[in-house]
């Protein structure tokens, strides 16, 4: 079964970011930083030592890595569905998460979940009902999408979390810390569109406050 190749990733960024306008989204401005970002992440990843993971950790980076999958599923699959240049930048951010997580995956030898490129389908059946669940909700309104964009953001934000806190692995703490600020960003992106809806937003899986420092600040530079 093909994977995703570097190659791949490259083309795909190229072509999603020439295809749109810094006007377009305010995640836009960041997605260029975040480009030369990656690099320089999996060349750090490559320098710094490899340490020990536990079974829990490795767990954690499988899991990570087809969550991000999940996300850039549902994204295209609303940009099939809407056509509007959210779902169409933001995926390309979620190319940069699932090959820094993938550079984490081959420094340590692990066995990428990710046995094919097909939309909407994953090893972890947690992740395979929730790609479902999503996209009906999404499939309602522009509105309900967008409130589903959120709902990702907000999961990837806690699961991040939660993956930190049990690994002292420098290098994969990097590729955490990328991956969470690109969420962060994310979220403000999809909360800003709902608000343009007079939508809103309840987080369920990051608390109240976490979610209110997030949308009330400035996109963050990688």
């Amino acid at each position: 079964m093909k994977k995703l190749t570097t190659k791949f990733f490259a083309l795909a960024l190229v072509i999603g970011l020439a295809s749109c306008t810094k006007n377009d989204d305010p995640v836009f401005t960041t997605q260029v930083n975040m480009t030369a970002s990656l690099a320089a992440i999996q060349q750090t990843v490559s320098n710094l030592p490899t340490e020990t993971l536990d079974d829990a950790e490795k767990a954690r980076i499988l899991f990570i890595r087809e969550e991000e999958k999940l996300a850039y599923d549902v994204y295209q699959t609303m940009f099939d569905i809407y056509g509007v240049n959210v779902f169409q930048n933001i995926p390309n951010s979620e190319l940069s998460h699932m090959e820094a997580m993938l550079t984490i995956i081959k420094k340590y030898n692990l066995i990428d979940p990710m046995e094919t490129n097909a939309r909407g389908v994953y090893a972890n059946p947690v992740l395979q009902s929730l790609y479902t669940q999503l996209v009906s909700q999404g499939r309602v309104s522009l509105l309900a999408a967008y409130q589903v964009g959120a709902t990702i953001e907000d999961l990837d934000i806690s699961d991040l979390n939660s993956s930190l806190a049990v690994t002292n692995n420098q290098d994969v703490r990097l590729v955490y810390d990328f991956l969470n600020k690109g969420s962060r960003n994310h979220m403000r992106s999809f909360y800003k569109n709902i608000k343009n809806w007079n939508g809103t937003y309840t987080p369920v899986y990051i608390t109240q406050a976490e979610f209110d420092a997030i949308v009330n600040s400035a996109m963050e530079r990688f």
